[in-house]
């Protein structure tokens, strides 16, 4: 987690097959696949329930190129001082 300003920003990223830049908005989608029969077992819900959730709670989130390969998924929520 890295603090910008008023936001938190949590980033994960995998090394797997990663997602072209023209299809990276489409990993949002409930129930869309980009990879259905060569990629990972899934539901297609993973990423759109974290969008929902973050959305909800005032933040942002996007993809973008991993550091090895694959993918990383970032996203910004308000930060909150104790």
């Amino acid at each position: 987690m890295v603090r910008v300003g008023d936001q938190n920003v949590y980033s994960v990223a995998d090394d797997g097959i990663g997602v072209a830049p023209q299809d990276r908005a489409d990993v949002f989608h409930m129930f869309h696949r980009l990879h259905r029969s060569a990629g990972p077992p899934g539901s297609g819900m993973g990423l759109a329930i974290c969008k929902r959730v973050v959305e909800r709670h005032g933040g942002r989130i996007w993809v973008d190129d991993g550091i090895d390969g694959g993918l990383r998924v970032s996203c910004t929520l308000p930060a909150v001082d104790d």
